[in-house]
C-alpha cells in the first residue's frame, strides 16, 4: 500500500544514480507510453546538461523534472524565449492529482536556478488531465505539431514570468 503524499512535501532534489536507475525502468500504460522511460540511459539523466532533477516527497522519489532541451519534442521549432520544462511521475502515483503540486514545486525550483522570461512546456494533445493541470497554473496554447518520431500530435504552451 502506498503511503499517502502531502502536497506540501514535494520538492526538488539533485537526482542521485540509484534514483536514475529507477526512473529508467519506468512505463505506462497505452496511450501514456509515449512518456515511457524504460531505456532511458541513467548516465544520460545524470548529465548536468540534460537537466533532471528528483521529484521527492519527504525523503521518497515520487517524479522528475527537466529543465532545457530535454522538454522539447523533436517536430517543433524551439526558441529561446522561453525555458523548456517537463517531468514525470512514477507511474503508479499518476491520476491521482499530483500534477499540479508537482508542477508547480518544477516551476519554484526552475525560477530560484535559471530566472527565466517565461517557461514552455510540451505535452502530447491526447493528454486532458496534463493539458488542464498546466492552463491551471497559467500555461496557455501558443501552437500544435506532429512529432518527427511518431507523427503524435503535441500541444506547445507557455507561461510568462512576472517580473
Amino acid at each position: 500500500m502506498l503511503r499517502e503524499i502531502e502536497p506540501d512535501s514535494i520538492h526538488i532534489a539533485p537526482l542521485t544514480l540509484e534514483q536514475a536507475e529507477d526512473i529508467s525502468t519506468w512505463c505506462y500504460a497505452a496511450p501514456y507510453d509515449v512518456y515511457d522511460m524504460v531505456g532511458a540511459s541513467p548516465e544520460e539523466l545524470l548529465d548536468p546538461e540534460v537537466g533532471y532533477h528528483a521529484v521527492m516527497a519527504e525523503d521518497r522519489l515520487i517524479g522528475f523534472r527537466s529543465f532545457g532541451p530535454d522538454g522539447q519534442v523533436p517536430g517543433w521549432e524551439y526558441d529561446d524565449s522561453a525555458l523548456d520544462t517537463g517531468g514525470g511521475l512514477r507511474p503508479e502515483l499518476t491520476g491521482q492529482g499530483l500534477g499540479r503540486a508537482v508542477i508547480s514545486a518544477g516551476l519554484a525550483f526552475g525560477r530560484v536556478r535559471f530566472a527565466p522570461a517565461a517557461f514552455r512546456v510540451t505535452v502530447a494533445s491526447f493528454n486532458a488531465r496534463a493539458l488542464h493541470t498546466v492552463a491551471s497554473l497559467g500555461f496557455e496554447r501558443v501552437g500544435s505539431f506532429k512529432a518527427n518520431r511518431d507523427a503524435r500530435d503535441f500541444d506547445v504552451l507557455d507561461r510568462v514570468e512576472s517580473g
